[in-house]
């Protein structure tokens, strides 16, 4: 289990146990975990909570923990998701596609307002970058959007480029780009707002269209 450096802060690897303790629009969420037709038709028919847990259970088996919760005296005030590209249907969807064969996915993250500038982005970021390290994994690759405001589960493309993220593969809204895992693990304090930032308040979801 990792920890925060007080007693009161848990980091943990995300599981079926405490997948209940995201937010509810995010346990719910198969933005990543589904094609665009198969999300759909999950959310319409009311199936999005259990695909989403069958998209995790099949990832643990066959591939381990695929994200980070963080909790302060209990209670979850962040994650974070990432997984291989090929367990993320949606990826394909985009212009810029594919990521890399020799890096994962960052999906989407979250913190809670009341929760922000105190480090936690910071700390899950390379929690996730020490696990993938001990993987093998070189480094990590996330699609950007690059309009203002940012909708929910796309990470801003200019917080991206803030901590280090660098555009492999340009587009006016949907770059995608990367970051060395070993360059993740040495963040410094002071890109903790940055950080923050990137992972910072739920928005709504985008209809994605090719460009």
């Amino acid at each position: 289990m990792d920890t925060m450096g007080s007693m009161g802060r848990r980091l943990v690897p995300l599981t079926l146990g405490n997948l209940s303790d995201l937010p509810s629009r995010c346990r719910a969420c198969v933005f990543w975990e589904l094609d665009p037709v198969s999300g759909e038709r999950a959310e319409r028919d009311g199936e999005s909570a259990s695909e989403k847990e069958s998209w995790i259970s099949s990832l643990l088996s066959e591939w381990g923990t695929c994200g980070r919760v963080a909790y302060v005296d209990g209670s979850p005030v962040g994650f974070v998701l990432y997984a291989p590209p090929a367990y993320v249907p949606r990826s394909d969807a985009f212009p810029t596609s594919p990521v890399a064969a020799d890096a994962v996915q960052l999906m989407t993250g979250w913190i809670a307002p009341e929760f922000q500038r105190q480090g936690l982005g910071r700390t899950m970021m390379q929690a996730m970058a020490k696990d993938l390290i001990g993987r093998g994994v070189r480094a990590i690759e996330a699609f950007g959007d690059a309009r203002s405001p940012q909708p929910r589960c796309l990470l801003p493309a200019d917080h991206l480029r803030a901590v280090g993220f660098e555009v492999t593969r340009p587009h006016p809204v949907y770059p995608r780009l990367r970051l060395e895992l070993r360059r993740a693990v040495s963040w410094r304090t002071d890109m903790e707002l940055a950080l923050d930032r990137l992972l910072g308040g739920p928005k709504p979801i985008p209809a994605l269209r090719r460009s």
